[in-house]
């Protein structure tokens, strides 16, 4: 297991943040509860000497809502946290932008989706940028600086340098540990498996219910427990509302709540223009890995076992894993991207595609064993022929020691080189 953290970390999103608001008249940060967004911004506040209006306050929350022009007016940049809990402050903000809209003004955090505030949602449109804040990189964690995602989007031929000398079990480890701050300041399996069952528990009952009436309020964690037990996996929402007994439709509503409170990551279906061949289905993924392997009981001990149904859990985990540490490192760039997954109706698979704005695409594929064999790589390598000279490269992380290039563009690196520069 790891050790439990003892500091706060510095966040690599702290200076992208200020990059941005020399452009941006308001930055939302959006992301789970308990992620860290508040204290993002307290280093934020610190460095440009500006107070925090903080809405989880109870006080301060009946103060804004009774006067929020008050709170938003003068001299930026104005700095307010958790603002779903007084949505009518982005029409306050709104009124201060039409009279000036200088970059800088606002940066304000929240623990649901912006788009999903009742009645406010469009109050800001055009003039928002959103940013996400997530769970911990293994990066920030270790106090290194990643440039995987920067390596990737340029010439992914550059990851293959080092070899790795990390074991499975210390990917069991990170895995299961997650990113939360909270979770990885406690000490011992115990305490943090404490921690998770009271943060789903909370998120469940405050701030899903605080978005919407929910009517089958006791089906809601046996729905989020049976997308952890499909997390890096085609969402197939049928089966899901038939194992926990609701309607398609009723799922349906649920999972946006779900996802709305960033507890699920729906992974779009990307390249249907490439065929009619092409899979239209979102894959599903647990917002933290440490979450995901909590909700379905898996510990270190149980993916650590000599057996098939382990390996396959812990190959499920290990593509959430994944793919949340490239989005994070993704989310630091200057250069936006498009993310999804190909899959085609005759097996073909690719688990994260990656689009620039230029059109061209990387692609990785996540494996759970020592070895990579050729047959392992048919998804790529289809990928490649239909993309022609928009495949800028494709990347297979796995559990090996080795680093190379297979053939021409498809390159074999261990998974640790997401956070080992």
């Amino acid at each position: 297991m790891l050790p439990s953290l003892s500091r706060i970390v510095a966040r690599r999103l702290q200076d992208v943040v200020r990059g941005r608001m020399a452009a941006e008249p308001v930055i939302i940060l959006h992301g789970p509860r308990a992620v860290g967004k508040s204290t993002l911004l307290g280093g934020l506040a610190r460095s440009m000497g500006r107070p925090i209006v903080d809405l989880d306050d109870l006080a301060t929350r009946d103060a804004v809502r009774a006067d929020p022009r008050l709170f938003v007016g003068g001299e930026g940049p104005v700095l307010i946290d958790e603002f779903q809990h007084v949505p009518e402050v982005l029409d306050a903000i709104k009124a201060e932008l039409n009279r000036d809209t200088r970059p800088g003004r606002f940066v304000i955090t929240g623990s649901s989706r912006y788009a999903t505030v009742p009645a406010t949602a469009q109050s800001l449109t055009g003039r928002v940028h959103r940013a996400d804040v997530r769970p911990l990189s293994q990066g920030e964690i270790a106090e290194s600086r990643e440039d995987f995602a920067e390596l990737l989007t340029g010439d992914p031929a550059l990851l293959v340098r080092a070899t790795s000398t990390t074991t499975r079990r210390d990917y069991i480890s990170r895995i299961v540990a997650g990113g939360f701050p909270m979770a990885l300041r406690r000490a011992g399996t115990t305490a943090r498996a404490r921690w998770f069952d009271d943060y789903v528990e909370s998120v469940l009952e405050r701030d899903v219910l605080e978005l919407s009436r929910v009517r089958q309020r006791r089906q809601l964690p046996r729905l989020l427990g049976q997308f952890a037990s499909q997390t890096g996996q085609v969402l197939n929402i049928a089966r899901v509302a038939a194992t926990v007994g609701m309607e398609k439709s009723t799922a349906e509503n649920y999972t946006k709540l779900l996802e709305a409170v960033f507890l699920v990551y729906l992974l779009p279906s990307w390249g249907t223009t490439l065929g009619s061949r092409v899979a239209a289905a979102p894959k599903i993924h647990m917002v933290d890995s440490g979450l995901a392997a909590r909700l379905v009981r898996l510990t270190e001990a149980k993916l650590a076992a000599a057996s098939a149904s382990a390996l396959t859990e812990f190959g499920h985990l290990l593509e959430t894993f994944v793919v949340g540490e490239v989005c994070k490192q993704l989310d630091w760039l200057d250069e936006p991207t498009v993310r999804g997954h190909w899959r085609t109706h005759d097996g073909d698979e690719v688990d994260l595609v990656i689009e620039r704005d230029d059109g061209m695409v990387v692609a990785i594929e996540v494996k759970a064993g020592s070895r990579v064999p050729g047959s392992d790589l048919g998804g790529l390598v289809k990928l490649r022929r239909k993309l022609g000279g928009q495949f800028l490269g494709g990347v297979v992380l796995y559990t090996g020691a080795r680093s190379y290039t297979y053939e021409k563009d498809i390159h074999i690196v261990p998974v640790d080189r997401l956070w080992r520069s």
